[in-house]
């Protein structure tokens, strides 16, 4: 996954971060670039990236609205505008759309849109008491 830090570690190019993971990697390894906002998210559908993860985007409507236009725009989904049509199929590409930041149980609904291929969050695990044992054997 490039977070922030690798991408500001190429100049703040979402494309040569892109070019950079999959040239180390290999024809092996998927792509995820977490995205600040629905441009950053065309710059790494553009570059090539498999997974664009929608991170802190506010749930309902706001992130809907972005899933559908980048499903529309690159995933040959229903154009969101008349002139867009022949823009789908120039530019159709094949990634997923994952969101995560800011969901929890209580809101996670917010987060189910149409086109959203993949849902995370880490306050499943984060703080979460630990339990303490032993797999000593007693003889």
């Amino acid at each position: 996954m490039l977070k922030d830090n690798h991408i500001w570690a190429c100049g703040g190019d979402i494309a040569r971060a892109v070019r950079a993971a999959k040239a180390a990697g290999g024809f092996s390894i998927k792509v995820e670039v977490e995205c600040q906002s629905e441009a950053e998210a065309v710059e790494a559908i553009r570059a090539g990236a498999d997974v664009v993860m929608l991170d802190n985007f506010a749930p309902g409507e706001e992130l809907g609205s972005a899933v559908q236009r980048l499903k529309g725009r690159f995933g040959g989904g229903p154009a969101g505008v008349d002139g867009e049509a022949k823009a789908v199929l120039e530019e159709k590409r094949e990634f997923l759309i994952e969101v995560s930041g800011g969901l929890t149980e209580e809101n996670v609904k917010g987060f189910v849109v149409e086109g959203v291929d993949v849902i995370s969050t880490s306050s499943i695990h984060q703080g979460v008491k630990h339990v303490d044992f032993s797999l000593k054997v007693v003889h």
